[in-house]
């Protein structure tokens, strides 16, 4: 669906869920996880089905993530920086 043209950006380490990926420098967290072919940021809290980036400006919720410990961050809005740490949000066993 998306593919990435080519650049000379540096390039930084990130983590998501514990696993290091590269990401460019200037990207945003959605473009990073994109480009790494993870398509998906959270779990519904009804179903648990998977919802990835839909707007990448900020209006919808579909994006939201943990960001260095902090909860409800916006991907497509927050730029990566080196030795970040994402972790997405899970549906929780008793479905909240």
């Amino acid at each position: 669906m998306f593919r990435r043209l080519p650049s000379t950006a540096p390039r930084v380490e990130i983590f998501v869920d514990g696993r290091a990926i590269t990401a460019r420098s200037g990207d945003t967290v959605a473009a990073a996880l994109l480009a790494d072919g993870q398509n998906w940021t959270r779990e519904a809290a009804n179903a648990g089905t998977r919802r990835g980036p839909y707007c990448l400006i900020g209006h919808c919720h579909e994006c939201l993530v943990e960001i260095d410990g902090q909860p409800g961050q916006h991907a497509c809005l927050v730029t990566v920086r080196d030795g970040m740490r994402v972790v997405r949000t899970r549906r929780m066993e008793d479905g909240t």
